[in-house]
C-alpha cells in the first residue's frame, strides 16, 4: 500500500512538474508578446531550458566545428598564393608576360569575386541549408583552381581568381553561421575563432608548400584541398536552426542528438528553436523590413563597423605584400623564410585566442588588438620615413619594421582577425542572418580589394611611412569604436544577445523578438 501510494505520490509531482515546465514555456511566450512575466517564472525558465540533467557532448561539436573550417583552409591558401607566387609569374614561370600591373589584378581579382557572391549566398544559405551551401562550394573551388594550374594567359588568371573569390567569399559567411548554430553557448567563441584559425593555418600552408614548389604544383596541391574537405564534410550535420525552420524537427532532433550525443536531453533545446522559429514566423516580414528593425540596423551597424577596421588596419596590405616589407627593410632574411616566420605566428596567435575568447571575451580581444596594432604600425611609419629620407639613418634599424611587423600580426591575429567573423555569426536573428551577414561579408571584401589594389598608389602618394601612419589612425578609432559600441556577447545564448541589444536587461532565452514595434510596446530601448 505505502509503495502505490509513493508510487502515485511520485507521478503525481512528475506530472505536476512537466505541467510547470509546460506552463513556463507557454508564460514565457506570452510574456514577449504581452510584457509581463515575474521574475521568478524568469529564474526557473532559464534553468529549465538550459539544464538537462546530462551533460552535452563538446567533441563531436569540435569535429563538425574544425570540418566546416576546413573550406575556411581553403580560403587561406587563396590569400596566400600571391606572396610565393609573384615574383615567379612576374618572372615569367608560366611563359607568357605578368607585368606587376597586371599581377596586383590577379590578387585582387579574389577579392572582387568574394564581394560578389556574399549576398547571393545568404539567400542560397536560407534556401537549401547552410551544409549543402558548403558542399557545392566544392564545385567553383575545383574549377577555378584548374583554370589557374592551367591557364594560358593573363585573363585565365583573372578568371580563375574571381572564380576562387566566389567560393572564398561564401565560405567567409557560411561556416561562422553553421558553426554559431551548432555549437552550445559556453564554447561558442571557441567554435567561431576555428574559422580565423583555419585561415592563417592555410595561409601558413601555402607559404610553406611555396618555398619549394613552382607555381603549377603548389597551385595543384591547393586544388585537392577542397575535394579533402568535401569528402568529409559530407558526414557532418545540418544546423538545427536550419532544420526547425525548415519544419524538420525530426531531422533537428538526430542533429542535436548527432552534436550533444545520444543520451542528452534534447526537448528544451528543440523546444527553444521552436518558440523561436514560431515568433518569428508570426510576426514574418519581408527581407526589407526584417533589415529596416532596430535590433537588426543595431547589429549590421556593429558587424560593419568591425569588418571596416579589420580591413583599414591594413592587414590585407602586410599579408599581400609582405615579401616586399622584408625585402625593403633589407634584413637579409630570405624572403621566403620571412613569410613563413609571419605565417607561423599567424597561426600560434590565432590559436592562443581560440582558448581564451570564451574566458577573457570579445570586447578585450579587439581592444587589446586595436591598441597594438596602432603602436606597431606606428613603429613601421617611423622606420620607412626614415628610410625614405635618408637611407643611411636606418643602417642598423632592420629590425624595427621586422618586430612591429611580427607584432601587428599576432596581435590581429588575436583580436580583429578572428573575433568579426565570430561575431558576426552571433549578432543577427535567425529569419534575418543570411542576408545581414551576407552584407558585413560583402563590405569586408571590397574594403579588401580597396586596401590590396591601392596600398602599392598610397605608398607612392604618401610615402611608406605616411601609409602605415594612416593605418594606425584608423586603427586607434576602432578601439574607440569597440569601447562606445560593441557589446559582451561571452557566455550568451543567440537569443539572449538579440535581448541585449535591444537594450533589455532581463534577457529573454526562448523568443527572438521579431516586430518592429514590440520592443518599444515592452519597454525595451533599442
Amino acid at each position: 500500500m505505502s509503495s502505490t501510494a509513493s508510487s502515485e505520490s511520485n507521478h503525481k509531482m512528475a506530472s505536476g512538474s512537466n505541467e510547470e515546465s509546460s506552463h513556463l514555456l507557454e508564460s514565457s511566450v506570452r510574456a514577449e508578446i504581452y510584457g509581463s512575466q515575474p521574475a521568478e517564472q524568469q529564474n526557473l525558465l532559464n534553468k529549465m531550458v538550459h539544464t538537462t540533467g546530462i551533460e552535452s557532448k563538446t567533441f563531436p561539436q569540435y569535429v563538425a566545428a574544425l570540418s566546416a573550417a576546413g573550406g575556411a583552409f581553403a580560403a587561406g591558401t587563396l590569400l596566400g598564393w600571391t606572396s610565393p607566387a609573384q615574383n615567379r609569374l612576374t618572372g615569367g614561370e608560366y611563359g607568357f608576360p605578368v607585368s606587376d600591373a597586371a599581377f596586383s589584378w590577379i590578387g585582387s581579382a579574389m577579392t572582387l569575386g568574394a564581394a560578389f557572391i556574399c549576398i547571393p549566398i545568404g539567400f542560397l544559405i536560407n534556401m537549401i541549408g547552410r551544409k549543402l551551401t558548403m558542399l557545392l562550394l566544392v564545385l567553383p573551388f575545383t574549377l577555378g583552381w584548374a583554370l589557374l594550374i592551367w591557364a594560358q594567359n593573363v585573363e585565365m588568371m583573372y578568371a580563375a581568381r574571381f572564380i576562387l573569390g566566389i567560393s572564398g567569399g561564401a565560405f567567409c559567411v557560411t561556416a561562422p553561421m553553421y558553426t554559431g548554430e551548432i555549437a552550445q553557448k559556453d564554447i561558442r567563441g571557441t567554435l567561431g575563432s576555428f574559422f580565423q584559425l583555419m585561415v592563417t593555418a592555410g595561409i601558413l600552408f601555402i607559404y610553406a608548400i611555396g618555398a619549394g614548389l613552382d607555381v603549377f604544383a603548389m597551385s595543384l596541391v591547393c586544388g585537392v584541398i577542397p575535394l579533402i574537405f568535401g569528402a568529409i564534410f559530407v558526414f557532418m550535420p545540418e544546423s538545427p536552426t536550419y532544420l526547425v525552420s525548415k519544419s524538420k524537427n525530426e531531422s533537428a532532433i538526430k542533429s542535436i542528438q548527432w552534436l550533444r550525443g545520444k543520451d542528452f536531453n534534447y526537448n528544451p533545446e528543440l523546444e527553444e528553436l521552436k518558440a523561436t522559429e514560431e515568433q518569428i514566423k508570426q510576426n514574418s516580414v519581408s527581407v526589407g523590413t526584417a533589415l529596416l528593425r532596430p535590433v537588426t540596423l543595431k547589429a549590421l551597424a556593429i558587424s560593419l563597423g568591425l569588418m571596416f577596421f579589420q580591413q583599414l588596419c591594413g592587414i590585407n596590405a602586410v599579408i599581400f605584400y609582405s615579401t616586399d616589407i622584408f625585402k625593403d627593410a633589407e634584413t637579409g632574411i630570405d624572403e621566403d623564410l620571412s613569410t613563413i616566420v609571419v605565417g607561423v605566428m599567424q597561426v600560434i596567435a590565432t590559436f592562443v585566442s581560440v582558448m581564451v575568447v570564451d574566458k577573457l571575451g570579445r570586447r578585450l580581444l579587439l581592444l587589446a588588438s586595436a591598441i597594438v596594432m596602432a603602436l606597431s604600425t606606428v613603429a613601421m611609419g617611423v622606420y620607412f620615413y626614415m628610410k625614405d629620407n635618408d637611407n643611411d639613418s636606418v643602417a642598423n634599424l632592420g629590425w624595427l619594421p621586422v618586430s612591429a611587423l611580427c607584432v601587428f600580426i599576432i596581435m590581429f591575429s588575436i583580436g580583429f582577425g578572428p573575433v568579426p567573423w565570430l561575431m558576426m555569426g552571433e549578432l543577427f536573428a535567425s529569419d534575418i542572418k543570411g542576408v545581414a551577414g551576407s552584407i558585413a561579408g560583402t563590405s569586408n571584401w571590397v574594403l579588401a580589394f580597396i586596401v590590396t589594389k591601392t596600398f602599392v598608389n598610397m605608398k607612392e602618394a604618401l610615402g611608406s611611412g605616411q601609409t602605415f601612419w594612416l593605418f594606425a589612425g584608423i586603427t586607434v578609432l576602432g578601439a574607440v569604436f569597440v569601447f562606445l559600441f560593441v557589446p559582451e556577447t561571452k557566455g550568451k545564448s543567440l537569443n539572449e544577445i538579440q535581448t541585449l541589444l535591444e537594450g533589455n536587461s532581463n534577457s529573454n532565452p526562448i523568443v527572438v523578438n521579431n516586430s518592429n514595434n514590440s520592443s518599444n510596446d515592452n519597454g525595451n530601448i533599442n
